[in-house]
């Protein structure tokens, strides 16, 4: 049949209020199935009002992988027009596997849609078995609404600890400060990926800090036997920021038996700070450490925005670089310190790039230089 001829019959059909007629379900799957753009578009805002019997059919084709993904997207559109807990079911199986990103998008933008008005039948598949708990919370998770609340905290004790951490990654999102005891009590979670969440849900509510003692709470896990769960740790302080969170950063860098890969992440969380109590504790660092762990300090201290901040960066690494430390004149240490303070500029800054562009090794001499011409530059822009 000519799809062109196809699409007429599909909305005379429709016009005429013929929704009974079956053959208007096949007509419209073919015209979904072999349609060029327009005509699939035509056919999306029509089929919703055969009514809910289109939703299993389309169900199908839209979990079939070998269909082309245009018109799976087409049919997800289509079933977004429905709240039905199949569509949310389906939607949500989907978002799990598939790779191909405009379809992600429109399913996620149909649970967001839909996904408001099935939370009471979501509610209903909490009580159920663990895959249909799984399932549910999932979904709740993807309809990211405060609405969502009430039903996540039900599984927030469930006997699966997936569905722990997924109910706890979604409740971060909230700021509210009833949530916070539920944060802290899951910071004792026998599970790791439970403890983790949980962590990072805490440094979301750094403007609930003052009236819930956080800081204390999280303070152990800074030295919870999984290293993932205290990096974790030291970024959410990070974005807490207050002189306490950085105090305990920055104890915790400075001591001698914090492994490496743990001191990494410390100083990106006291970078993220830009505050001057945390550059005390990255100078010690600087002073005492490796040459590696040295060197992480240098570059992300190149970084910094804030202009106050910076002079005082720019003189750290001066004195640094003056000093009688060994790890100072190694010739990487040199290389990042001309990087950084060409990034962080200023008089100070220059100053120093010009006696290091005399320097007697060829590769710190062209950092040097190179630096120096980007802090004239920044000045002059």
């Amino acid at each position: 049949m000519d799809n062109d001829r196809a699409l007429q019959e599909f909305q005379t059909a429709i016009d005429r209020n013929e929704n009974e007629n079956s053959d208007l379900i096949k007509l419209g799957l073919y015209l979904l199935e072999s349609g060029d753009f327009e005509q699939r578009w035509q056919v999306t805002k029509l089929f919703p009002k055969l009514g809910e019997k289109i939703i299993d059919p389309l169900l199908v084709i839209l979990e079939n992988e070998s269909i082309e993904v245009e018109c799976r997207w087409f049919i997800a559109r289509i079933l977004s027009e429905f709240n039905d807990i199949k569509i949310i079911i389906s939607f949500t199986r989907l978002l799990q596997t598939i790779e191909e990103e405009e379809l992600l998008n429109i399913l996620t933008e149909g649970l967001g849609k839909i996904g408001i008005y099935a939370i009471n039948s979501l509610e209903i598949l909490l009580q159920k078995d663990e895959s249909s708990r799984l399932l549910a919370v999932k979904a709740l998770a993807q309809i990211r609404h405060s609405d969502t609340i009430k039903a996540l905290l039900k599984v927030i004790d469930d006997p699966s600890p997936e569905i722990r951490a997924i109910a706890l990654e979604c409740l971060g999102s909230f700021h509210q400060k009833k949530l916070i005891p539920i944060f802290i009590k899951a910071l004792t979670d026998p599970v790791s990926t439970v403890r983790k969440e949980a962590v990072i849900a805490l440094g979301m509510q750094s403007e609930l800090i003052k009236k819930s003692n956080i800081i204390q709470h999280l303070k152990p896990l800074l030295y919870d036997i999984n290293i993932d769960i205290c990096q974790q740790t030291s970024l959410s302080l990070g974005r807490i920021k207050s002189d306490e969170a950085i105090e305990e950063l920055g104890i915790l860098l400075n001591k001698e038996k914090t492994p490496i890969k743990l001191k990494k992440t410390v100083i990106q969380a006291l970078i993220w700070t830009e505050s001057p109590k945390a550059l005390t504790y990255l100078k010690q660092a600087l002073f005492t450490e490796n040459l590696e762990v040295c060197q992480i300090i240098i570059n992300l201290l190149g970084t910094q925005k804030s202009e106050p901040i910076r002079h005082q960066v720019s003189q750290i690494l001066v004195n640094f670089l003056s000093s009688n430390c060994l790890v100072s004149q190694e010739l990487k240490i040199k290389q990042a310190v001309a990087v950084s303070l060409g990034e962080l500029g200023g008089e100070t800054a220059i100053t120093c790039l010009q006696k290091l562009a005399n320097d007697p090794n060829k590769s710190v001499k062209l950092h040097a230089i190179a630096g120096f011409k980007k802090a004239v530059n920044n000045i002059s822009y």
